[in-house]
């Protein structure tokens, strides 16, 4: 009752909480359960660190209930069942969950916030390739398929070092995790900068999150035992984080394409990229944009883009519109005379999504990635709509685009995305 965060805007996909006593952290915990409370939940997948048993690949508790002074959870057998594959190793060790407390710790916030709703309750232990892989796919599969069940994430952040250290060490783990940056959060922790008891659960949780489109992350509460009740020359860190996907504000959509087309502009005629000051989370997030310039409204003059979220959305579109103007391999670099009959086009997009059939495919709704023998080729959505494609024309032009047959795509790897084209 005394947790008050602020309603974040979005679809609610991945949550962060702590799993210490709750003198210390039960109070920074709330604020991810009041925000989840707000919520349309029927299961919750729970995450965490195992810190007692050594095994390899994850622990999944398989059937039955478990049991607070509030009360039986029940497991839900069914979906546990299917995160089990021991050739991957995910399988259920009993002893992994003996004296574990990451997990238990959160199921009376579950059942004062939620109630009767079901819980999946997975432990990592020692992370192989094998259950990397298959535990962030599967449970991308399972999100994706139902939008009221969530994976809480269970983790503290820094251990027993000064106040002030562990505030500078969990602030840099914070900004990687809101900013969905997988690769920075590995490096981070790698290297010691930062520290969570709970990384391979985080990193997992993070993983599955991009690849489901989240957006950005949203800091709902911070403190440390220094702040709650321990003393401060050794503290550990708490964070409760909600991850969501949500469309771009008008205003969102207003400063990407005042950027891109500022960008052009200035480095046309300077060599210089503007420096802005940006404070809004969704764009300071990982994002994957493309930049297309057209000259006198409707003829092509430089398209350039990632399709990997790999750096801040609106950094992607300041380097891909200078890519868009300057280094298109098909077009001479634009000329500061031609500026003022340019249309800067930017176009944000989805994770890349595999599909097994074209029937998956909508066009005008869906950009398509092509890879085969080395090469690959994208197209977005628009351009399909452009030239009033079908799809199998659009099929067969992905396929040209990476100097590929035209029939390519029948036996090739192919991918579609969905984005937001703000013009």
């Amino acid at each position: 009752n005394a947790a008050n965060p602020a309603v974040p805007r979005g679809d609610l996909i991945v949550a962060f909480a702590p799993h210490a006593g709750y003198i210390y952290s039960g109070g920074v915990a709330a604020y991810t359960y009041k925000a989840v409370k707000t919520r349309k939940i029927k299961r919750i997948i729970l995450l965490g660190p195992s810190h007692h048993s050594l095994f390899k690949g994850v622990s999944v508790y398989r059937e039955g209930y478990m049991k607070t002074p509030l009360g039986m959870l029940e497991i839900d057998d069914g979906l546990a069942g299917s995160l089990i594959n021991e050739e991957k190793d995910a399988r259920f060790y009993p002893d992994a969950f003996r004296k574990e407390h990451s997990l238990e710790v959160q199921l009376p916030f579950i059942q004062e916030a939620l109630g009767r709703v079901k819980i999946v309750p997975i432990l990592v232990g020692m992370l192989t390739k094998d259950s990397f892989d298959f535990i962030t796919h599967r449970l991308t599969e399972i999100l994706r398929s139902d939008s009221q069940t969530i994976l809480i994430v269970s983790t503290d952040l820094s251990h027993y070092h000064s106040y002030e250290k562990a505030r500078e060490m969990d602030n840099l783990v914070i900004e990687d995790i809101l900013n969905l940056s997988v690769e920075a959060l590995e490096r981070d922790l790698r290297s010691k900068r930062g520290e969570m008891c709970g990384s391979y659960p985080a990193i997992i949780g993070l993983s599955v999150a991009r690849m489901l489109g989240a957006t950005h992350g949203v800091l709902l509460k911070y403190a440390n035992s220094g702040d709650t009740a321990g003393r401060k020359d050794s503290v550990v860190g708490y964070a409760s984080i909600v991850i969501l996907k949500s469309n771009l504000t008008p205003e969102e959509r207003a400063t990407l394409l005042n950027l891109a087309r500022e960008t052009v502009k200035s480095y046309v005629k300077t060599g210089r990229v503007p420096e802005p000051e940006i404070s809004d989370r969704r764009l300071l997030a990982n994002g994957a944009a493309f930049v297309t310039l057209y000259k006198r409204g409707h003829r092509l003059r430089g398209c350039i883009g990632n399709i990997i979220p790999v750096m801040p959305l609106y950094k992607s579109v300041i380097r891909n519109a200078v890519a868009a103007a300057t280094r298109d391999p098909r077009f001479r670099p634009v000329e500061p005379e031609e500026l003022d009959e340019i249309d800067v086009e930017v176009t944000v997009l989805s994770p890349l999504e595999r599909i097994s059939d074209i029937s998956e495919i909508i066009i005008g709704r869906h950009g398509l990635y092509i890879e085969k023998e080395g090469r690959s080729g994208i197209l977005l959505p628009q351009v399909a709509t452009e030239f009033h494609w079908t799809k199998e024309e659009f099929l067969r032009a992905v396929s040209e685009k990476a100097g590929l047959p035209p029939d390519a795509w029948k036996t090739a790897t192919l991918y579609r995305f969905t984005a937001e084209i703000i013009n």
